[in-house]
């Protein structure tokens, strides 16, 4: 029998702002020529890096904090968004100041780059928010850690044009339905989450829910039917359901 292949760690971050309309999540569209979720709609995020775990002082165990700043990294090369701010201040970095960071960092490290501007990254901002292993039946596997945060009021989010090339600041409920109507294509992961976010009005409430739901690792599990395929998932995840169908 085939071993499974590894699941490598993996960070997304949720980042959330309340709109005209009330909760808005930020999304990007992959690259059709990236290798994973080609051309769906998804939250920033990425594989981590060996060097996250060197970053981020002693406040978490070794892998968290690498998740933490993982998903950190990913998003700020991802979509210009840096949840940091200047060593000793409380505020978040502004816009000017992010950008002119951004304009800094070709060529160099994220870790070399924290050290250079002399940056804390918001590692304790950052709220567990869900939890998610590809099947063992894939021959590419992630073991994902979801983070949601409030986006710094002031950052530009934003594309990067490479890995992703399109992106959109959008309510939770209107994703799902533009996914339904074939708008975006969105993996079930991305849309359970979408659901769960949904649930909430505003980004305190988002925040609280999270704070206080209990995070369930989801591993799906492959289940052959009479229509088709369909995956398992842990009904205590909090996701309402405990299968969904390919």
């Amino acid at each position: 029998m085939t071993e499974p292949a590894p699941a490598r760690l993996a960070a997304t971050l949720l980042l959330v702002r309340d709109g005209a309309e009330g909760l808005e999540v930020f999304m990007v569209a992959r690259h059709r020529q990236i290798d994973f979720a080609s051309g769906a709609l998804v939250f920033p995020g990425g594989r981590v890096e060996p060097e996250d775990e060197t970053l981020g002082g002693d406040a978490y165990d070794l892998r968290e904090r690498a998740l933490r700043v993982g998903a950190i990294r990913e998003t700020f090369e991802e979509c210009g968004v840096l949840i940091a701010r200047a060593r000793g201040e409380g505020a978040w970095l502004d816009a000017a100041r992010t950008s002119a960071i951004a304009a800094r960092a070709s060529g160099v490290s994220f870790g070399e780059l924290v050290a250079r501007e002399k940056l804390e990254l918001g590692l304790e901002a950052l709220i567990p928010f869900a939890h998610w292993i590809t099947p063992k039946s894939m021959p590419k596997r992630f073991d994902t850690a979801f983070y949601i945060v409030e986006a710094p009021p002031g950052q530009i989010a934003r594309h990067d044009g490479s890995e992703s090339v399109d992106s959109v600041w959008i309510s939770p409920r209107r994703a799902i339905e533009d996914a339904a109507k074939g708008v975006f294509t969105i993996v079930p992961a991305t849309r359970l989450n979408l659901q769960m976010l949904a649930e909430s009005a505003d980004v305190a409430g988002a925040l609280k829910a999270a704070r206080e739901r209990r995070i369930v690792p989801v591993e799906p599990i492959p289940e052959k039917t009479e229509t088709g395929l369909k995956l398992r998932i842990p009904l205590e995840a909090g996701y309402g359901v405990d299968s969904f169908e390919l």
